[in-house]
């Protein structure tokens, strides 16, 4: 039975949303997805329609959500839909909402040295299957620096500090640049490179990527066979 997947892009055009939108629809195509890809977020209106998903891949760098859609992708992904996404589509994504932040897990704070920085990246969770038999590589972009949820599983990380700035008198520390995490029933997978398209033409790159997505999209059948969904996780405390 094929799986259902929606990509919602949009935001700042530096991050070429459109062409990475266009890379992962065509992959998720030739895995036999059923892919909807949108440029409005008028897409997470319909809280029926994105239940009945198996992933949702937010694509959209900065700008705002309203508290109707984002609750929607939060209680969508609560039931077991999965969600996967990339740099700043995901984790610089609506900075005014610190409910889709919690979900993610992280988001960006900076990236010294901007788009021109090389640096390593390097697998931790060497026996996990989302980075098993991917080897250490190396990236010219954008070096991202984020405040990480601590209940993330860190898949792979990158040594700061590359360039010096005021956060260089901390001294080292390893940034995580890949995690994944859950949210109620859900699967939850991030991965901070990307910032333009080409970077997954790096195989390695691709292939972490690629891992995340398919990872992610089963995670409602994971959830089901668990006997898990949204009000498995449901409370009446203030949460937000």
């Amino acid at each position: 039975m094929s799986k259902s997947a929606l990509i919602v892009w949009g935001g700042w055009d530096g991050h070429q949303p459109d062409l990475v939108a266009a890379r992962f629809a065509r992959e998720l195509e030739s895995r036999d997805f059923q892919v909807k890809v949108s440029d409005s977020q008028d897409a997470f209106l319909d809280l029926a329609a994105l239940e009945a998903l198996d992933l949702i891949v937010p694509i959209w760098t900065m700008g705002e959500i309203s508290n109707e859609a984002c609750n929607n992708v939060v209680e969508a992904v609560a039931d077991g839909v999965g969600l996967a996404g990339c740099h700043g589509g995901m984790c610089d994504a609506f900075r005014n909402s610190v409910q889709w932040q919690f979900m993610c897990g992280g988001n960006w704070v900076s990236h010294p040295g901007g788009d021109s920085v090389t640096y390593p990246v390097q697998m931790r969770q060497t026996g996990h299957p989302l980075v098993e038999g991917i080897p250490d590589f190396e990236v010219t972009s954008e070096q991202y620096y984020l405040h990480v949820d601590p209940a993330a599983t860190i898949l792979a990380s990158t040594p700061f500090p590359q360039v010096t700035w005021y956060h260089s008198s901390n001294g080292h520390v390893d940034m995580p640049i890949a995690w994944s995490k859950m949210w109620g029933a859900g699967r939850v997978y991030y991965n901070a490179l990307g910032h333009h398209d080409d970077v997954f033409d790096i195989p390695e790159a691709w292939e972490m990527m690629l891992r995340g997505l398919l990872w992610a999209a089963e995670g409602r059948e994971a959830a089901k066979a668990a006997g898990l969904s949204r009000e498995s996780f449901q409370s009446e405390a203030k949460m937000f």
